[in-house]
């Protein structure tokens, strides 16, 4: 199949999918040559417009193959025999029968949804799933914080209780030295457990302290609580004879865990009554604070009553922990918090048992989790099996220790937010848009929250290529098959992973392993089939299943192809038209996913190897790909030309090598882990926003104009946008700074300069409207402190060892797009 021109963002509006290459190689051998990994970025739960999935959920069980290493899903791509009533499985071409409801009424003219040319996304709701109940929230705050930041939490802990569902159920627990499980069911007056905050709790001890345990009689046989003195009710107000017959999680669900349409005005006074943390602290130690005791309290809480429902613990964190289980560093502040050189010299004693702690987290009470492997995989098997979310909200200008949580956060879904007060929009709004809802209008599920629980991703391929792995907020489920490769990339060996909470936002990078032997070369015609089945959670307690099945060619290249020749005059769509045409695998790249993919390898290779060998590694990625791609000749680095497909693709890896996913240089432990958190689990336009920023330039010239990331840009008379993903920068030049400064915006006559001022601060706004995390919004002018925002992310072409030229000059070492790109060239076309 050849073609002229491929549409590489059409599949990511009709099925929520991008390709690094539309058109793949038929060999194994080729795909090597191609040197960008084959790839696709899938957003599970992308809405989609109503021509390309039936508009709602499909009220039964799909039809699946009879295969027992197959049951893919019918999909458009099957071939149907309407005389036979037959259908034929395009991933491994058995031919299935339709069962009687289907075989009775299916012809040419009368399809079921399935089978609509058009829906290649189907979403199934699952009836013989019984429903898992409405989610559950349970609040864990941290209350070393000073008392502003408390006040300032607890008012936006209010305003989310007011956008729950009524139904929802609400748990609250506060921990500092020690942590307090609040009893909201009890009335009357406020009552909560006090457990210690050194040690680590398991399910039962933790029920066992709640007074939870079952009595005789009960499901657990254990002992009866002490008699209530007489004339009082029992400790948990039911007569013996009921309370025997109570399990530890329908106590919870009492005492603990209630709607919030019932507990709203509990817990809204115990949040106005919060207060800091009362146990003195010496002025030489840092504050008792048991982070990690808190959240194995609040998940095993979360075990007893809600084993499969789903549930999300939120942590807001505002400082280290300091004491008990997942301790990172020591309360004496003569110990410095631990650094990126620390850790890869292996000299912080605390970091390595912090992280296998909350990995250990995931895997409690969960079989699966005893799998052979590291207690991180075990961790991340087990969170297979649960529909609970951990997301950490951390607001504090020292370290807290996302780092060592951040695995426990991967393996079930959670959000990551960072912060620096609780007072912050960057943590008010991002922690509404947790609990954002669909648009009324949006058919069955208008309304209803966008979030989802205990989703896991499936894989299925067609028998020339297999799955190398996922990389993204995934765990593996160790599910073998026979379209599992073994060339491993990210969480590999597996065809299936489990993703815990999900949101329409939430992209999983798949890559694959091209197995066909060049010795073959694949009929003319053929196609290959990928389908990736995501079951999941949705908020209204519901199981549903959504199947996305993807079609494309094949190319067989003819002998010869690849060998270099000169550079083609410019002429109709790049190339000369007296030259062959360039081949259709060339033509198909989609260079934007093709860089987004390459930088979530390289991120995954940081966790085991030198940031300086993925520098090298990156480097050599796109000088082969130049190589293979780029028409010169040979040692010419003059002839050197990139087809449209190509040409940004250089400047990309570029910003990559620069960004904050691969230098380490002025960011913490936790930032790094943080930014390469959200970078994994990101859709391309917005990774891609974060590997290389957008710039909008504002003048007296014109409308606003996209302006080269280049420090050229910066003029005195013009107004920058900066959007890094995670800053939205607005950047004054000296002169109209100083204008500003001396109030002409407020004047009459100087409307257009009041309107120049004001378009990038709307278009801030409107950036920032629309995006989680809630980006940091930062004003400055030039020659300012807070212009290193804008400044650190230029490309430095004038810099203070430059002379002449305009522009503002960059105070770096590091080398311009110009020169990276003349180096690039140069070995590039060596022979």
């Amino acid at each position: 199949m050849q073609q002229d021109h491929f549409d590489v963002s059409y599949t990511e509006e009709t099925a929520g999918t991008r390709l690094s290459f539309h058109c793949w190689p038929s060999s194994r051998l080729e795909a090597t040559r191609c040197v960008a990994p084959m790839g696709a970025l899938y957003t599970p739960l992308k809405k989609l417009p109503p021509a390309c999935a039936p508009p709602t959920a499909l009220q039964y069980d799909p039809i699946r193959c009879s295969t027992a290493t197959c049951h893919a899903v019918l999909n458009p791509y099957c071939q149907v025999d309407f005389r036979t009533k037959l259908w034929v499985c395009p991933f491994c071409l058995t031919r299935n029968h339709f069962p009687p409801h289907y075989a009775e009424n299916i012809s040419e003219n009368n399809l079921p949804a399935e089978l609509i040319p058009q829906f290649a996304t189907c979403e199934y709701e699952l009836p013989n799933v019984p429903p898992a109940g409405p989610p559950a929230f349970v609040f864990c705050i941290d209350t070393c914080a000073p008392v502003e930041e408390l006040t300032e939490l607890a008012d936006s802990i209010q305003q989310i209780l007011n956008l729950l569902p009524e139904d929802s159920l609400v748990g609250l627990i506060t921990f500092g030295t020690n942590v307090q499980v609040h009893e909201i069911g009890f009335g009357g007056l406020p009552k909560a457990y006090v457990i210690r905050g050194n040690k680590e709790y398991g399910t039962a001890k933790v029920s066992q302290l709640l007074g939870c345990a079952p009595v005789a009689g009960g499901k657990g046989g254990g002992a009866p609580p002490p008699p209530a003195p007489p004339g009082q009710q029992q400790p948990n107000g039911l007569p013996p004879q009921q309370q025997a017959y109570e399990s530890p999680g329908q106590q919870v669900l009492r005492r603990f865990l209630l709607p919030v349409s019932e507990c709203s005005m509990t817990v809204e006074s115990i949040l106005d009554d919060l207060r800091k943390d009362p146990w003195p602290v010496p002025s030489d130690k840092r504050v008792a604070r048991c982070t990690g005791c808190a959240m194995s309290v609040a998940t095993s809480l979360l075990d007893l009553a809600l084993p499969r429902s789903g549930a999300r613990l939120m942590m807001f964190v505002g400082g280290p922990c300091t004491s008990g289980p997942g301790q990172i560093v020591n309360r004496l502040k003569t110990e410095d918090m631990r650094s990126h050189a620390d850790i890869s010299r292996n000299a912080e004693p605390l970091h390595k048992p912090a992280c296998e702690f909350y990995a250990s987290l995931a895997k409690r009470n969960h079989p699966a989790a005893g799998k052979k492997g590291s207690s991180t995989q075990a961790a991340a098997n087990a969170s297979a099996t649960s529909a609970h979310v951990v997301d950490v909200f951390a607001c504090s200008l020292d370290q807290v220790g996302m780092l060592e949580m951040a695995e426990l956060v991967e393996a079930t879904g959670g959000q990551m937010v960072l912060g620096d007060s609780f007072g912050q929009s960057v943590f008010k709004e991002s922690l509404r848009r947790v609990f954002r809802t669909f648009e009324p209008d949006v058919p069955e599920d208008g309304g209803k929250m966008q979030m989802a629980f205990g989703a896991t991703l499936e894989v299925l391929t067609s028998r020339e290529f297999k799955v190398s792995g996922a990389i993204g907020p995934v765990t593996s489920l160790g599910k073998k098959g026979p379209n599992v490769s073994d060339l491993e990339v990210g969480k590999g060996g597996t065809n299936a992973w489990s993703l815990g909470g999900v949101d329409p936002g939430t992209t999983v990078a798949i890559y694959f392993d091209i197995t066909n032997p060049g010795t073959s070369p694949l009929p003319e015609g053929k196609r290959r089939f990928i389908q990736f089945l995501t079951k999941y959670q949705h908020a209204n307690g519901r199981t549903r299943l959504r199947a996305t099945t993807l079609c494309g060619p094949w190319y067989n290249p003819p002998p010869g192809e690849g060998e270099k020749r000169a550079p083609p005059q410019p002429g109709v769509n790049g190339y000369n038209g007296n030259m062959e045409q360039p081949s259709p695998v060339k033509m198909s790249f989609d260079q934007e996913a093709a860089a987004v993919l390459l930088a979530r390898v390289a991120v995954d290779r940081t966790g085991s190897e030198d940031v300086a060998d993925v520098l090298r590694w990156v480097d050599r990625s796109l000088i082969r790909l130049c190589s293979k791609f780029a028409d010169y000749v040979p040692d010419d680095p003059n002839s050197f030309r990139l087809a449209p497909e190509f040409s940004l693709f250089p400047q990309f890896v570029f910003h990559l090598r620069r960004s904050q996913f691969l230098q380490l240089f002025n960011s913490s432990p936790d930032e790094a882990a943080y930014y390469r958190y959200i970078l994994n689990r990101e859709n391309t336009t917005n990774s891609l926003v974060m590997i290389q920023p957008t710039l909008l330039s504002y003048s007296f010239n014109g409308p606003p104009q996209p302006a080269l990331l280049d420090s050229q840009s910066v003029r005195p008379d013009t107004i920058l946008l900066l959007d890094t993903f995670f800053h939205v920068v607005v950047f004054h030049g000296e002169t109209c700074a100083a204008w500003r400064e001396q109030r002409y915006h407020e004047q009459e006559e100087h409307a257009a300069f009041r309107d120049l001022l004001e378009a990038p601060q709307a278009d801030a706004q409107t950036i920032m409207d629309n995006r989680f995390p809630v980006p940091r919004y930062i004003v400055c002018d030039q020659h300012k402190s807070e212009a290193r925002f804008l400044m650190a992310k230029l490309n430095p072409s004038q810099t203070h060892n430059s002379e002449g030229g305009g522009g503002a000059q960059v105070f770096t070492d590091d080398v311009s797009l110009r020169v990276f790109m003349e180096h690039l060239m140069k070995l590039a076309v060596q022979s």
